[in-house]
C-alpha cells in the first residue's frame, strides 16, 4: 500500500496545497499550529471516512470558504486509485473512488488502510472503555464488512429498544411485545460481535505482548472483557428477556456488547489504575503496531503509518526500536525539528510554515501514479 500524492484546497488552514510523499518515511516539520497534523487528518479520513478530531465536517472548511475538497492518489493490491471527498458547510458531502460515487461509508473503509498514533492514544489505557471499543472496532471494520453490518444492526435495533424503554418509563408501562423484538434483533448481532471482538483481542495480545516485552521487557496481558456471560443468540436473548424489568425501570438498555471492554495488565497489575505515564506510553505504541501487524496479517498489505508528534514523547531506546519497526514502510510523522531524521537514509523532509508544506530535500523518487484510467 502507498500513498503517492495529497492534494487540499481549502481545508483547514490550507488555501491550495499538494504533497508528493515518498514511499519510505515522509517527515513534516514545522513549530506547532502551522497545519502539520492538519495533513495527517486529511490522510486519516481516506481511511475512516470521517475525522479523529473534528465533531463536524464544517469544522474542516477554511474560515474563508464554503465548501473544502481533499483528494488523494494511492495503490492498492497492484492497482492505482484516486479518492475524491467534498466537503460543504450545509454538512452535505460527496465521496468518490476513481470517479465512482461512494454511497456508505463502509464502503470507503475497504480501499485505503492507515494506523494513526498521537499522543492522545494514551487514553487507550487508562480512558473510557468506550475508547478501547473504538479500537477494537476500527480495525474490525476495516478489514470484515459483515462486522460492519453486525455493528449496524446492532445500533439500529439498540436505538429503538432504547426509545421504547425510555417511553415506558414516561408512560409507567410495564412491558411491550416490541421489547422482545428489538432484543431478537440485538442478540443476533450481538452473537457476530463477541465472536470478532474475542478474536480480535486475542490475536492483539500475541502481538502486543511480544511488541511491549522487547520495547521494555515488560509483560503486558490484553483481555476481552464482555459485558454478557453469554455468547450463543438463545441465551442473549432469554438473558436480555429476564432483564426487561430493571431496563424499564432504568428507562435505558442496562446490558449488552456497548458495555464491552478490555482489560490492560502490566507486570500483573491493572495497567488502567497503576500504570505510569511511561507504561502508558509503551503500551499504546504497541497496540498501534499490534493493530498495523494485525491488519498486515489479514490484508496482505502493511497500512501506512500516521505518527502525529509522538517522538517527542519517547525516549531515545523507544525512538529506535520504532524506527526499525517503521523501517520499509510508508510513514508519515509529525515533529517541531528533524534532528533524529537527519541522519536517516530514505527520509523525506518537509518544512510546514506559513500555510504551506514544502519539501526540503528530494527523496521522492519521481514516480507518478496514473489514477485516470485506473481501477478498471
Amino acid at each position: 500500500m502507498r500513498i503517492y500524492e495529497l492534494s487540499l484546497k481549502n481545508f483547514r488552514n490550507y488555501g491550495k496545497q499538494t504533497v508528493q510523499f515518498s514511499e519510505g518515511v515522509n517527515v513534516l516539520c514545522g513549530d506547532n499550529a502551522n497545519g502539520k497534523t492538519n495533513v495527517l487528518e486529511a490522510v486519516y479520513i481516506f481511511g475512516y471516512g470521517k475525522s479523529h478530531r473534528a465533531r463536524s465536517d464544517a469544522e474542516m472548511i477554511n474560515f474563508a470558504s464554503d465548501f473544502a475538497k481533499i483528494s488523494i492518489s494511492f495503490e492498492s493490491r497492484g492497482r492505482n486509485f484516486k479518492s475524491v471527498i467534498n466537503l460543504s458547510r450545509d454538512g452535505k458531502k460527496t465521496i468518490f473512488v476513481n470517479n465512482v460515487p461512494i454511497k456508505r461509508l463502509s464502503k470507503l473503509l475497504t480501499y485505503l488502510h492507515v494506523v494513526l498514533f498521537s499522543p492522545d492514544d494514551l487514553s487507550l489505557i487508562k480512558g473510557s472503555p468506550s475508547l478501547r471499543r473504538s479500537y477494537i472496532d476500527s480495525a474490525l471494520c476495516r478489514i470484515y464488512p459483515s462486522y460492519i453490518a453486525a455493528l449496524r444492526q446492532f445500533q439500529k435495533a439498540a436505538a429503538q429498544k432504547n426509545c421504547l424503554l425510555k417511553e415506558l418509563k414516561k408512560t409507567g408501562k410495564t412491558s411491550d411485545s416490541y421489547l422482545s423484538v428489538w432484543n431478537d434483533a440485538i442478540a443476533e448481532a450481538s452473537e457476530k460481535i463477541i465472536g470478532y471482538r474475542s478474536e480480535f483481542v486475542s490475536e492483539i495480545n500475541s502481538l502486543s505482548a511480544k511488541i511491549q516485552k522487547d520495547i521494555s521487557s515488560e509483560m503486558l496481558v490484553t483481555t476481552y472483557e464482555p459485558n454478557l456471560s453469554c455468547t450463543e443468540k438463545d441465551d442473549i436473548f432469554e438473558f436480555l428477556e429476564s432483564k426487561q424489568g430493571p431496563e424499564i425501570t432504568a428507562g435505558a438498555m442496562r446490558w449488552g456488547i456497548q458495555r464491552d471492554d478490555m482489560s490492560v495488565s502490566i507486570n500483573g497489575s491493572d495497567a488502567r489504575v497503576y500504570a505510569s505515564q511511561g507504561q502508558q506510553r509503551t503500551a499504546a505504541l504497541s497496540y498501534k503496531i499490534a493493530e498495523a501487524d494485525y491488519i498486515f496479517s489479514k490484508t496482505g498489505e502493511y497500512p501506512v503509518l500516521l505518527l502525529d508528534d509522538i517522538m517527542s514523547e519517547l525516549d531515545l531506546s523507544r525512538r529506535m526500536y520504532l524506527w526499525e519497526r517503521i523501517s520499509g514502510k510508508q510513514v508519515m510523522i509529525t515533529c517541531t525539528d528533524t534532528d533524529f531524521f537527519e541522519s536517516k537514509n530514505g527520509t523525506r523532509l518537509f518544512e510546514v510554515k506559513n500555510n504551506a508544506v514544502t519539501p526540503i530535500n528530494s527523496m521522492y523518487d519521481g514516480r507518478q501514479s496514473d489514477v485516470s484510467s485506473s481501477g478498471k
